[in-house]
C-alpha cells in the first residue's frame, strides 16, 4: 500500500463488499475492485491483492485511495472525463443527412461512407456514426411492386380469408410452379468447410438442363404434392391438376389459390374446372404473387437444398427435389397468416400515394 493511504473498513462496510463480490449479478470490475478492499482490509500485501483481484498494482492503488477518499459508493461508480475530441456541431450534422438523402455528384448511383466523409470533410467513422444513429443506409436496395389491380382489395380478402377462417369439409391449396430450375454441375469439387474457413465451391458451372417443379401446398396441414415436368405450359399444368383432384378426399370440397400466370386462366384450364365442379379457383391480384403461401417452400426449397446443390443430371435433379418434398411432408407445419391484414391494405395505399406524389 502506497504511502498516505490508510484503509478502514468498518463491519458494515465489509457486509457490503462481501456481498458484492458474491452477488452473480453484480459487474465483475465492481467486484474486483470490492475484492481489493476486502483483501487489504483482511492485511494481505500488494502482490497477494495482485493475485486475488486480478488487477495491477497501479490499478490496486487507484481503488485503495478512491475507497479512502469516498468509501463503498466511490468503488461503484467509474471517474467521468471529457471527451478526447469534441462532439460534431449539430449543423454539421444535418447537414451528412441532407447530402445523404439528396443523389450524389458525378456518375455515382449513391454515397458510401468515404465518398461521404470526403465531400463532408469530416472522418469516416464519423459519417458511419451518423448514419447509424439517423438509421440511414444509402448502400442497400430493396426491391418493390405495387400492385395495380383496380380489384386488390377485394382479392386480398379472398385470399387472405382462406388463410384465417378456411370453410368447413374443405381443402384449401396454394399453387403455383417453380421454373427454369437448373441441374448445375460445378466444374471442381468444393472444399469442406473447416475451422477459420467457410465451404467452398467454383463459380463456374455445367448445366445439365432445366425442370419446372409445380406444387400444391395444403394451406391447412402443411404437406406439400410435387411434380417434375419438363415445360410449365397449360398441358403439364392441367396433368398437376389431374395429379391434385386425385389426392384430394373424396367428399371434399377444394380452394384453390393461383397467381395471374396466362396457364391458370387458358381456355383449357377453364374447361377443366367447369368439369371439376367442386373446386374453385381463387387468384392473387397483379403483382402481388407474395400472396401465394407456396412461395415460402419455393423459397425454402432454393436456400436448403438448390442453391448449393450439384447435380449430374436431371434425373439427379428431379430426384433431390422429390426426396426434399418427401422429407417436408414427415414433419409438415400448417400455414399460418399472422399480418393485419388492414395495416397491409394501410401500408399499399400509403405507397401509391407517395408515387403519385413522385409522378
Amino acid at each position: 500500500m502506497r504511502a498516505g493511504i490508510v484503509v478502514l473498513v468498518t463491519p458494515q462496510d465489509r457486509i457490503r463488499l462481501e456481498a458484492i463480490g458474491a452477488d452473480r449479478n453484480t459487474r465483475q470490475k465492481h467486484a474486483a475492485r470490492a475484492r481489493v478492499i476486502v483483501a487489504t482490509a483482511d492485511g494481505c500485501g500488494t502482490t497477494e491483492i495482485m493475485r486475488r483481484s486480478g488487477l495491477s498494482k497501479p490499478v490496486v492503488w487507484r481503488w485503495q485511495e478512491r475507497f479512502m477518499r469516498e468509501g463503498v459508493d466511490g468503488l461503484l461508480r467509474d471517474k467521468t472525463r471529457k471527451p478526447g475530441k469534441p462532439p460534431l456541431p449539430a449543423e454539421v450534422v444535418q447537414r451528412v443527412i441532407d447530402m445523404t438523402l439528396a443523389d450524389p455528384p458525378g456518375e455515382t448511383t449513391h454515397w458510401s461512407f468515404r465518398a461521404m466523409a470526403k465531400a463532408a470533410g469530416i472522418g469516416a467513422v464519423s459519417v458511419q456514426r451518423i448514419w447509424q444513429a439517423n438509421g440511414l443506409t444509402p448502400h442497400r436496395m430493396k426491391t418493390f411492386k405495387l400492385s395495380n389491380d383496380p380489384k386488390f382489395a377485394e382479392k386480398f380478402s379472398d385470399v387472405v380469408g382462406l388463410y384465417v377462417d378456411p370453410p368447413a369439409h374443405a381443402v384449401v391449396l396454394s399453387i403455383d410452379k417453380k421454373s427454369q430450375i437448373q441441374a448445375l454441375d460445378r466444374t471442381q469439387p468444393g472444399l469442406p468447410m473447416k475451422k477459420g474457413r467457410a465451404g467452398t465451391m467454383t463459380h463456374d458451372y455445367i448445366r445439365n438442363g432445366t425442370t419446372t417443379l409445380f406444387a400444391a401446398l395444403n394451406v391447412l396441414d402443411g404437406t406439400v404434392i410435387g411434380r417434375n415436368m419438363q415445360r410449365h405450359r397449360h398441358q403439364e399444368f392441367i396433368r398437376f391438376l389431374n395429379q391434385v383432384e386425385d389426392a384430394v378426399p373424396a367428399g371434399k370440397t377444394g380452394h384453390a389459390i393461383f397467381d395471374n400466370y396466362a396457364t391458370h386462366k387458358h381456355p383449357k384450364v377453364r374447361a377443366w374446372l367447369a368439369r371439376h365442379p367442386r373446386w374453385t379457383f381463387h387468384f392473387t391480384p397483379t403483382s402481388a404473387s407474395w400472396l401465394n403461401a407456396v412461395e415460402g417452400f419455393f423459397s425454402a426449397l432454393t436456400r436448403r437444398r438448390l442453391k448449393r446443390g450439384t447435380f449430374c443430371s436431371l434425373v439427379d435433379l428431379h430426384a433431390a427435389i422429390n426426396r426434399y418434398v418427401a422429407e417436408h411432408n414427415k414433419h409438415p407445419k400448417p400455414f399460418a397468416w399472422s399480418a393485419d391484414p388492414d395495416r397491409v391494405l394501410a401500408a399499399i395505399n400509403r405507397g401509391k400515394q407517395v408515387l403519385e406524389s413522385l409522378h
